[in-house]
């Protein structure tokens, strides 16, 4: 009769005699040629809390927040196509016009949108900031570091 103590007494001689186990090696972690790289996703908790917002309020400016996060992160790259800016701020304009927005981000969030057409970075830096502080209340910490991270590379 095979006991345990002898199926151990039996691994621990073969483990003295051939060393510990080969196990499998770990899968490459390179891409095959064909594959596409894995897509990044610019401001992710802004969308998400747009996503887990409720509707009314709070989403819409979260949503508002995120394009106006867009159009600013555009301005921070040497992209020179002024003309390409100003069709997507003329409409995010007319797209952000018709959301109910509290009184207190309308201002500062058209500013800055309309500062993305043909502002420098500085200024729209400068407006995404006033942004971030007049949506405040509706943003989580994540969202708020976002914006806080474009507005501190926009300004230099």
């Amino acid at each position: 009769m095979y006991h345990v103590w002898t199926a151990g007494r039996n691994a621990l001689n073969r483990w003295r005699q051939f060393g510990p186990a080969h196990h499998i090696s770990r899968v490459q972690s390179l891409l095959p040629p064909y594959a596409l790289p894995t897509p990044t996703f610019p401001f992710p908790h802004l969308a998400a809390l747009a996503g887990r917002a409720p509707i009314g309020g709070a989403r819409e400016v979260a949503l508002a927040c995120f394009v106006a996060a867009r159009l600013a992160a555009d301005c921070a790259g040497a992209n020179a196509d002024v003309a390409g800016r100003t069709a997507r701020s003329v409409g995010a304009k007319a797209w952000l016009g018709t959301l109910a927005l509290p009184p207190v981000i309308r201002g500062p969030l058209f500013r800055c949108v309309e500062s993305t057409a043909e502002g420098s970075a500085r200024v729209v830096g400068q407006e995404l900031a006033e942004v971030a502080a007049a949506g405040g209340a509706y943003l989580d910490p994540a969202s708020r570091a976002e914006l806080e991270a474009l507005v501190a590379t926009l300004r230099g």
